[in-house]
């Protein structure tokens, strides 16, 4: 299972790092009512999660599904704008996986 999960990892960093090149040092997920924060980023990219693979799809309202690159006082931030619950009926792993995912990004060592 976790030779699984790490494959899965790297092929969904992988597809990232196809489309984005910087490398992100600060990672923030938003939730319903924060969405003005991506206001404040210099935006340089956005992916919809249903691209990414093995990337779960938001279904609640109010969550744009999508992750946000860019710049922001001169930092390199990746910006989840939209999560998973439990309760939409993704396993915990599901739900996790995208934090996973953000290590990967922004994990010196990865």
């Amino acid at each position: 299972m976790q030779n699984d999960l790490t494959e899965q990892l790297r092929e969904t960093t992988a597809y990232i790092k196809t489309k984005y090149k910087n490398k992100p040092t600060v990672a923030v997920i938003l939730g319903s009512g924060l969405g003005n924060f991506t206001l404040e980023l210099e935006t340089e990219l956005e992916i919809n999660y249903s691209e990414l693979p093995h990337f779960p799809v938001s279904t609640v309202v109010g969550h744009s599904g999508k992750m946000i690159f860019g710049k922001m006082h001169g930092k390199e931030v990746v910006v989840m704008a939209g999560r998973f619950h439990f309760y939409e009926g993704y396993s915990v792993q599901q739900v996790v996986y995208p934090i996973r995912v953000l290590k990967c990004l922004v994990c010196k060592h990865y």
